[in-house]
């Protein structure tokens, strides 16, 4: 028996903490209650990375390029983390201290995963274009 799969922990006011990453991706992907507000934090910062990732790849294969492509991550990101916390989840947003507290969540980090495969993948599929188009 593993002892990492059934492990609950106890977290600062002695309240009962899963450390599952099972039952954390299945209450995501739920409509749950969040008692510890941290572990839902620590779901919208991972969702966003992945999230982050994704976008890059896909604005790199369509190409997208300049402020545009960064300001409609930007748009997306935080519109899709508001619309999760808010709408899917039913989180109180004064709970976790307002709506700019839930949206900035692992923002930077997500925008830098998102620019690195952004540029890796722009770059790798356009690059005869992006020559074609310097001058000589």
């Amino acid at each position: 028996m593993s002892s990492k799969s059934n492990t609950v922990e106890r977290n600062a006011n002695g309240s009962a903490k899963s450390s599952s990453l099972k039952e954390i991706c299945a209450r995501a992907l739920t409509k749950s209650e969040w008692e510890d507000k941290d572990e839902f934090l620590d779901v919208i910062y991972w969702a966003r990375q992945v999230f982050g990732i994704l976008l890059g790849i896909i604005w790199g294969i369509v190409p997208l390029k300049g402020f545009l492509g960064l300001v409609l991550f930007a748009g997306i990101s935080c519109g899709v983390v508001y619309l999760y916390a808010i709408n899917f989840q039913n989180v109180d947003e004064d709970a976790y201290g307002g709506a700019w507290e839930l949206v900035k969540e692992g923002f930077m980090t997500s925008f830098a995963g998102f620019l690195v495969t952004w540029i890796i993948f722009y770059t790798g599929l356009h690059y005869d274009s992006i020559m074609a188009a310097k001058p000589t």
